[in-house]
């Protein structure tokens, strides 16, 4: 499982990487791995305004379809327009080309709600027992 340690995670098994005002979005290799072959994505519109642990997405596959929920509050930038036509990215590089949004957040101490790498690692390993 490849969990990156430049990212910050949710229980929800959300990534952000975080670059000055701007965080990239997407779903773990975790997550995309459960979820099986991914064949649709619906993204938030831009200028969206988004609110931590509130609702932006939809993803589904051959096995289900599930809500993607923000890590941090903010406006969408940009979406990752790849994945309409190539949803399956996901799957092959969750955390670059397959990446949902980039926006820019609106309150850094929502940071403290994250996980590191370390504690995400801690957190999928206990979900396994």
């Amino acid at each position: 499982m490849n969990i990156p340690s430049n990212l910050f995670y949710t229980k929800d098994h959300e990534w952000a990487r975080i670059e000055d005002k701007i965080a990239y979005v997407g779903i773990t290799d975790y997550a995309a791995h459960a979820l099986g072959d991914i064949t649709f994505v619906e993204l938030p519109k831009i200028n969206e305004t988004l609110k931590q642990a509130g609702h932006c997405a939809t993803v589904e596959s051959v096995k289900a379809a599930s809500d993607i929920y923000a890590p941090l509050s903010g406006k969408v930038l940009t979406v990752n327009m790849q994945l309409a036509t190539n949803p399956g990215l996901i799957n092959q590089s969750a955390y670059e080309q397959g990446y949902f949004f980039s926006m820019e957040f609106s309150n850094a101490a929502e940071k403290a709600n994250l996980m590191d790498a370390a504690s995400y690692q801690k957190y999928v390993e206990g979900l396994s027992k």
